[in-house]
Order: structure tokens, then C-alpha cells, then sequence
């Protein structure tokens, strides 16, 4: 006789309730193509030695190397069709400063030193700036690669601030007191810029958050933003403070009238606190920026040093008007358009490294460095190109408030980069590390200007709710 024994089945899992998580390839496989656009920004993270400027040194960073990849990235894409070219205006406004490139270093007094320059202005403002046009694909695209200019100035900025605090900076008025981060004493104005560029993104995504964005979005954003003041401070870069309150005031009012009031009270409690409360490095604050007006009563030697560059660059134009000098030619001639009132260099110290004297190649101004070695022809290709930007970028802004448009945050953060690039341009140039950042931020600012027709709100007859459009969809 046979016996069978039952035993109970085994109990089956429960269903799930919800749609199961994405493994973590899948979390990350909608940003892979935007990847290589964030790559130079947060690679400038990375410690580099910049060298002093001269024509034997190459001062090819992390950052320039992961630029040329974006280039090449896109260049592969766009040969096997799986992206989509630039629209005729994009190529228009992107490429017509090749023309004046051209020029000035074909008519150059020594076309093959003249090249580094051209393919470096060519990277800058016209390579880079399109392969960003061609890698973001949505509002959300532009997000994360200008997240990724807050999460760079977050860290520069700190290691700055413990430079100041520790005394372990470049060199300022005899201590080792100015907050440079890891570009040291050669490049005083990069951790400045990074910073700038960080608390403009903060400033625009923190007045008007993007759709969706979770409550804690604009507290997150305003703490970041005021995180990065202390640094902005301790660079004691004049240029670089007058260019941050132009752009940063001028988003703010963009945001609206009731935005801007309630902004600029917190800031103003803000500076109350650390300045005043807290005594944050105030006197040399104020005696720095009580020097900005002194340029004709007792100005410091950097200031008679650019003012007497200034007034060379113009020399030199005026020799040649519609030319130039030709690129990398303002050092040649820089000596026979300058007065004796210039030094022979700056001297830099601190941060690690010895005393040493920084030679002056450029007018720290980039009109007038164009001006000099393209003349009239490059200066118009160029500055139209910016201007088109600007006026692009200022008027899809318009139009996206009046729709209440998803994206119009990306617009607030790229029209005040772009205000921020041309007022910073007043006291500065294109050089050091942080130059591979200036094309990341003129993509950005293309993307938004020539990026097409501007939807409406999210859910159409509502203003603030999301919905009937994907979050980030420009």
C-alpha cells in the first residue's frame, strides 16, 4: 500500500504594490549623454599647476582635456545621425566669430605662433559652445549641468574659506589671506569665477524652482547661495564682486517685483550678519572696495598697471584698425604701446608656493584684448555673437514668464551668466584653468537663447502647477 504524503506548497511572494525600482544603470542612464558636458566643470576640481603665461608652456588642464572629448563626443554623434544638427540661427550666431579668427591670424605677423591662440579662442567660444547646444536635450539637461557650477563653487569655495581662516591663501597685503582654492597664486580670479557662477545659478533656481522641485529645493538653494558669499569675499576680486552684483541684482528683478523686494532684504540681512555682526574680514573688505574708486586719486599699482594695458591695447588698434595685431601678438608689442608707468610684472606668493613675478601678457580686458590683436573685424564678429546671445536669451526669458513657461528658471540663469560674462569681460580675459568653463557657460547660455519656440505654463490655465508637461521640458 502506497502512501502519499502532501506537503504545503511554498508560499509565492506578494505581489509588489507600486512599479519596481530601476537597478542603478537604469537611475543613471537618462544622463549618460549629458555626462560629458558636466565633465570639464567638475573636473576643475582636480589640482592644477598653472604655469606663468608664456609662450613655451602649454597649461593644458583636466578640464581642456575633457572639453576636447565633449567636442569629439558630439562630432561621433552627429556623424552616426544620432543627434540632431544645429538649427541655422545657432550656426549662424556660434560660428560667425570663426571669421574674424581667421583673419587676425592668417594676417598675423607670425601665423604659426598665432595658431595656439586660434584654436584656444576656437574652443572657447565656438567648438564647446555647441557640442552644449548638442548634448542637452530638455530643461532638466540644463539643470544638471548648472548644478554642477554649484556643487564646483561649493568646494572651491570652502577650501578658499579655509584658506582665509588658516592663513594658508595666496598673498594679500603682506599675509597669506586671499582665498584662491586649489588654482594658487597664478590664477587669483578662477576660484572668484567658479563661485560667481555658482551663486548666480543658486540666485536663479532659488526665485523661481523648477517644476516639481520638492519643498526643500529653495531653502537648499538660498543656503547655497549664501554659503558662497564668504569665498566671493575672501578672493578680494574687485572685478569679479562688481560683475556678481550686476547679474545677481538683475535676476532678481527679472523674477518679478515682489520677488526682488523680499530677495534683497534677505541679502541685506545676510551682509548685516556676516559683516557687521560677525566682523567677516570688514575692514579689508572696505578697503578693497573703497579702492575700486580710487582710480584717479591714489590708485594701487594694479590699477595704474591696467590702465596703462588699456590704454597700449588701443595703441596697438590704432596702428592696426581692421586687423589687429594678430592673436597672441599683445605681448610683442606690448612694450612699444605702454607707458614707464608699468610694472615689470605681479607678484604672487602664497598657497603653497615661493615669490615669484607674474608677467603681464594681456590688457585684463577682453574688448580691448580683441580689440588689440583682431581689430575691428574680430571685436564685430565677437561681440556680435555675445550681443545676439544676450538679446536671444533676454527675449525667450520675456516670453517664458508671460506663458509662466516650465523652463523659465534656465532662462533666469542664463541671461545673468550672460550679464555676468560681459560686465566680468570689463576687468578680465580669457586665461588659466578656469577658461574651460567660460565655453561650458556660453553653451548654456546658446541652449537658452537658440533653442526655439517657448511652451506654455505646465497645466494649461494654471500658472504654478506641474503637470501636463514632463518636469524639465523646455
Amino acid at each position: 500500500m502506497t502512501v502519499t504524503v502532501l506537503t504545503p506548497a511554498p508560499a509565492l511572494p506578494r505581489p509588489r504594490t507600486g512599479p519596481p525600482a530601476p537597478p542603478l544603470s537604469g537611475r543613471l542612464a537618462p544622463w549618460w549623454p549629458v555626462l560629458p558636458a558636466a565633465a570639464p566643470v567638475v573636473l576643475l576640481a582636480v589640482p592644477f599647476e598653472y604655469g606663468n603665461g608664456s609662450s613655451t608652456s602649454t597649461n593644458i588642464s583636466v578640464s581642456d582635456v575633457a572639453s576636447a572629448f565633449l567636442v569629439l563626443f558630439c562630432a561621433v554623434r552627429l556623424l552616426r545621425g544620432r543627434t540632431r544638427p544645429l538649427s541655422p540661427a545657432a550656426a549662424a550666431v556660434l560660428g560667425v566669430p570663426v571669421v574674424g579668427l581667421a583673419v587676425a591670424t592668417v594676417t598675423a605677423a607670425d601665423p604659426v605662433a598665432a595658431l595656439p591662440g586660434f584654436v584656444r579662442y576656437l574652443q572657447v567660444f565656438v567648438l564647446v559652445p555647441a557640442a552644449v547646444v548638442l548634448v542637452l536635450r530638455d530643461a532638466r539637461d540644463f539643470r544638471f549641468v548648472a548644478g554642477a557650477f554649484v556643487v564646483l563653487g561649493l568646494v572651491q569655495g570652502g577650501y578658499g574659506v579655509w584658506q582665509y581662516a588658516t592663513r594658508t591663501g595666496a598673498s594679500y597685503m603682506g599675509s597669506d589671506i586671499r582665498a584662491v582654492g586649489t588654482f594658487g597664486p597664478t590664477d587669483v580670479m578662477g576660484m572668484a569665477t567658479i563661485v560667481a557662477f555658482g551663486m548666480v545659478v543658486t540666485t536663479g533656481l532659488a526665485l523661481r524652482p523648477p517644476p516639481g522641485a520638492p519643498r526643500w529645493s529653495r531653502p537648499a538653494t538660498l543656503a547655497a547661495a549664501m554659503a558662497l558669499v564668504p569665498p566671493l569675499a575672501f578672493s578680494f576680486s574687485r572685478g569679479a564682486w562688481i560683475a556678481t552684483v550686476v547679474a545677481v541684482l538683475a535676476v532678481v528683478l527679472l523674477a518679478g517685483l515682489r520677488t526682488a523686494v523680499r530677495a534683497l532684504a534677505a541679502v541685506v540681512a545676510a551682509a548685516v550678519v556676516l559683516v557687521g555682526g560677525f566682523g567677516v574680514g570688514s575692514q579689508l573688505i572696505t578697503e578693497r572696495l573703497g579702492s575700486i574708486t580710487q582710480v584717479t586719486a591714489a590708485p594701487d599699482q594694479s590699477v595704474t598697471d591696467r590702465y596703462t594695458m588699456w590704454a597700449a591695447a588701443v595703441g596697438m588698434w590704432r596702428d592696426e584698425p581692421a586687423t589687429g595685431v594678430g592673436l597672441k601678438g599683445f605681448p610683442a608689442y606690448r612694450d612699444g604701446h605702454a607707458s614707464l608707468g608699468l610694472s615689470s610684472g605681479s607678484d604672487t606668493a602664497g598657497a603653497g608656493h615661493a615669490f615669484q613675478r607674474q608677467p603681464l601678457l594681456s590688457p585684463h580686458n577682453m574688448y580691448l584684448l580683441v580689440l588689440s590683436e583682431q581689430g575691428l573685424v574680430g571685436i564685430t564678429a565677437l561681440a556680435g555673437s555675445w550681443a545676439a546671445l544676450l538679446a536671444g536669451g533676454a527675449r525667450r526669458l520675456y516670453v517664458a514668464r508671460r506663458r509662466r513657461a516650465a523652463a523659465a528658471d534656465c532662462g533666469l540663469v542664463a541671461v545673468g551668466l550672460m550679464l555676468w560674462q560681459t560686465v566680468d569681460f570689463l576687468y578680465a580675459d580669457i586665461g588659466g584653468p578656469s577658461t574651460a568653463l567660460t565655453g561650458i557657460v556660453f553653451g548654456l547660455i546658446a541652449w537658452w537663447a537658440l533653442a526655439g519656440p517657448v511652451p506654455g505654463p505646465a497645466v494649461p490655465g494654471t500658472a504654478r502647477t506641474p503637470g501636463s508637461v514632463r518636469p524639465g521640458a523646455v
